[in-house]
């Protein structure tokens, strides 16, 4: 059972896709994301922008924890179905919920000069190539979705490693959690 862990929504179950296209992120690492982010003031109505959303659970838990909107860009079928049924049993009435289906590599390019992001979280699929993911890193500081000092953390797998952040973004620390990796990272 996955579910929110803290904040407005906490323990509130979230509805995950049937099958093994999505991997959901676990509720300590979700936990230790939050709190990391919150503690620093970084959550107090920040705009999230969740890549490979998959059920939302990384965007839901940061909206439930202060956040005052998300954006949550994800193409699995299922996976959408899912994410939909989540925020429409949470409600949005405190904050803008947004569904984005898509590629998120094709994502910045049809967003450049929007909406600017305060907080950027990922969980690509553990396969995703080091050169992929700094190309969706690069095209979301060129398309200029990154506020400035927007934090961004990317979920990865520990035989992966953390990215290779591109200029001008920072990597900030690494904390390992079993197999899993949450990489930080900050824009200039």
């Amino acid at each position: 059972m996955t579910r929110v862990v803290g904040g407005t929504w906490g323990g509130r179950r979230l509805v995950t896709p049937a099958g093994e296209t999505t991997r959901p992120t676990a509720e300590k690492v979700r936990a230790a994301l939050a709190s990391s982010l919150y503690a620093t003031g970084g959550l107090d109505g920040a705009r999230i922008l969740d890549l490979y959303a998959g059920s939302g659970a990384l965007g839901l838990e940061l909206v439930s924890r202060g956040a005052s909107s998300a954006v949550f860009v994800e193409h699995d079928r299922a996976a959408l179905t899912a994410l939909r049924a989540n925020i429409a049993a949470l409600g949005s009435a405190t904050a803008q919920l947004t569904v984005t289906p898509g590629d998120v590599a094709a994502f910045a390019a049809r967003s450049a000069g929007g909406d600017q992001f305060d907080v950027v979280v990922a969980d690509p699929p553990y396969d995703l190539t080091n050169d992929a993911l700094v190309g969706v890193l690069t095209g979301l500081q060129i398309a200029g979705l990154l506020a400035p000092h927007a934090d961004l953390v990317i979920e990865r797998g520990r035989k992966s490693g953390p990215p290779e952040w591109p200029d001008p973004l920072e990597g900030v620390r690494t904390k390992k959690y079993g197999d899993t990796l949450l990489c930080y990272g900050r824009a200039p």
